[in-house]
């Protein structure tokens, strides 16, 4: 398809389209760089809410049980989950969608999976750009699950605005929750498998490591679910409601808009810096560059910059990038 059908056909909701306006984003080309330039200014409408959590709290089924309430309720939905790398195929591992499979015939539901390739921060790098297409496409609500990481898991932070993080008793989740980052992450928690024991214990443990956070004006709630029979689901939409309409006031949305493209941004930057460097730093000169490192005639501080200064000369590509970049 050429790019222009393709943007046509995401602004009609196309669901074809959609997906393949995703991999031409996906692709990091000039494909993706001009779907994106168009249908940015037409995304900004959807309900972006993050998921994410240790693997194995469930996060895909209480998507699941989430997304069947939202499509009771009239909301269409898009769903990226982004997975870890396939080590044979480097795509995405796909067997936590397979929970979301109920879904797959509903046409007000798109799922999407997508493959971290080793990108920090529990996405990928494309999938800010995943998010604008399924904004612009009209989607009523975006989901997005993390890789399911850990504690690093703070990016989704910056492309949502509302973020959900999903414990389970019994999984040492609370000791985690305490570690400085990942208590400061979440607007909502969740307990899912809330029927499994240790689920009061593990409620009063947030609740207390929530007080070890600085104060704000928005204290997480607790919500406790099974996400396999749907109970705890209507409130944690009734809490996601309740966020949305804090955030209405005061200008907060605008602010945690801003904090969180300028983030975005900076990543982009670095992962776009990190190609250019792959590219410009060739084995000889690389090995060159450690050889000289190793024998002591050069520091590690100036060999870096040498490195810098090698990305400031490197050829350009068409239109004045790097190539790749």
């Amino acid at each position: 398809m050429r790019v222009a059908d393709v943007l046509a056909g995401v602004e009609r909701g196309e669901r074809r389209a959609v997906g393949r306006a995703i991999s031409m984003v996906e692709g990091l080309g000039p494909e993706g760089r001009e779907v994106v330039g168009a249908l940015h200014p037409r995304a900004g409408r959807a309900l972006r809410i993050g998921v994410t959590g240790s693997p194995g709290a469930g996060k895909s089924t209480l998507i699941s049980a989430l997304v069947r309430h939202l499509r009771r309720h009239g909301h269409t939905v898009a769903v990226v989950s982004v997975d870890p790398t396939s080590p044979f195929t480097r795509g995405a591992v796909l067997g936590d969608r397979i929970r979301l499979s109920d879904h797959f015939l509903d046409r007000g539901v798109f799922i999407r999976s997508m493959a971290s390739r080793g990108h920090l921060g529990g996405l990928a790098e494309a999938t800010g750009d995943a998010v604008i297409v399924l904004d612009a496409a009209g989607f009523d609500v975006v989901l997005v699950e993390t890789v399911g990481a850990g504690q690093n898991e703070v990016e989704v932070q910056s492309l949502t605005e509302t973020v959900v993080l999903v414990l389970m008793p019994g999984s040492g989740d609370s000791i985690q929750a305490i570690k400085a980052g990942l208590m400061e992450i979440p607007d909502l928690l969740v307990i899912n498998k809330s029927d499994r024991p240790g689920a009061d214990l593990l409620r009063a443990e947030l609740e207390a490591a929530l007080g070890l956070v600085p104060a704000g004006p928005w204290t997480p709630p607790v919500v406790m679910t099974q996400a396999l029979d749907g109970t705890g689901i209507p409130e944690l939409w009734d809490a996601v409601g309740e966020h949305r309409a804090f955030l209405a006031g005061e200008g907060r949305l605008a602010a945690r808009s801003a904090a969180g493209m300028d983030r975005q941004l900076r990543a982009l930057v670095l992962e776009r810096l990190a190609r250019r460097l792959d590219e410009a730093a060739d084995p000889a000169f690389m090995g060159a560059l450690v050889d000289l490192v190793l024998a002591r005639e050069l520091d590690p501080p100036t060999a870096a910059d040498r490195l810098l200064d090698r990305l400031t000369t490197a050829p350009r590509g068409p239109g004045g990038r790097a190539p790749g970049a």
